[in-house]
């Protein structure tokens, strides 16, 4: 089972996915060899699932925004301030909005497995002040995560571009960017510290990668295989919260030891942000998703 992502090694998730190999090949006494290949070392991300569905390889993990031309009901998690605590996250598998976008999924050939969260928890990193405000985004380039999520900022007056981690942080010190936008694990392990002083963190947005296999291929296997791929990420969602709580408890401090500056807002600035973000960000999602996407939206706020 050749596997591809495209998360660094040192990432958390990265090591929760090698984690969820190993089990899959414990639980199968070895019948299935999972071969991990991240950092977009064997498919470039963009492509994870396409290569899947074309039988080219039998298994990727995706975030959110690779999805979005695809299948725009996966940017529901970045709704702004929707999925705002852990208690939400651990009942994410079960839920109602799951299963929806499991169904969706299937429907091009793929079939879902495992839903890995990174974390609840937004940085947003700046350089010289925080961005903390509605109007401290006026004018500001900032790291997209595509159209739908770009909407919340250019409510503000910011230009969202779209860019990972690695590409954000290399335009942050070339100049062609103002501020990143990224979870707060990933806020030190990418090393923005490198190259912005402040940082803000918030419960804006949730990021997921989701391991999907191609559906052909797994339903040829055995029950017995099947069964323990599904036991093994049923885990690796576990893992997959606790990791990231524990990585996104101790990045603050973290932060501020690389010398970075750290605020977290307050109720009073989420709420000024919702007002704002929320009802642009819901727009541009209907508009992407027609009554499917208001379904998801009422599902997801159930969750709870």
């Amino acid at each position: 089972m050749r596997c591809s992502h495209e998360l660094p090694p040192d990432n958390h998730i990265a090591k929760v996915i090698d984690q969820w190999a190993v089990e899959i090949e414990t639980l199968t006494e070895n019948a299935i060899d999972v071969q991990i290949n991240g950092a977009g070392s064997l498919v470039q991300a963009s492509r994870n699932a396409a290569a899947v569905k074309a039988g080219e390889i039998e298994c990727a993990f995706s975030m959110n925004s690779e999805w979005t031309s695809t299948l725009p009901l996966m940017d529901v998690t970045l709704e702004p301030f929707a999925l705002r605590n852990v208690e939400i996250l651990e009942k994410w598998d079960e839920s109602d909005a799951a299963h929806l976008l499991e169904e969706k999924i299937k429907e091009t050939g793929l079939t879902n497995i495992a839903w890995l969260f990174t974390t609840w928890r937004t940085a947003i990193t700046s350089k010289g002040k925080f961005l903390v405000k509605p109007g401290d985004f006026d004018g500001i380039r900032i790291q997209g995560l595509g159209p739908i999520s770009n909407s919340s900022f250019t409510a503000m007056g910011a230009a969202a571009v779209d860019m990972s981690d690695i590409e954000a942080v290399e335009a942050l010190k070339q100049g062609e960017l103002d501020a990143g936008l990224t979870n707060v694990s990933s806020a030190l392990s990418a090393r923005y510290f490198d190259v912005q002083n402040h940082v803000t963190i918030l419960p804006l947005l949730t990021i997921f990668y989701n391991g999907y296999l191609n559906s052909e291929w797994y339903n040829g296997l055995s029950e017995a295989n099947r069964q323990a791929i599904q036991e093994a990420s049923d885990k690796a969602a576990l893992w997959a919260i606790e990791a990231s709580e524990i990585s996104a408890a101790a990045a603050p401090r973290l932060l501020e030891e690389e010398g970075m500056r750290v605020h977290i807002a307050t109720p009073a600035e989420v709420e000024a942000l919702k007002n704002i973000m929320r009802p642009a960000f819901t727009d541009a999602f209907l508009k992407a998703t027609g009554i499917e996407g208001a379904e998801l939206i009422e599902l997801v706020e159930n969750i709870m």
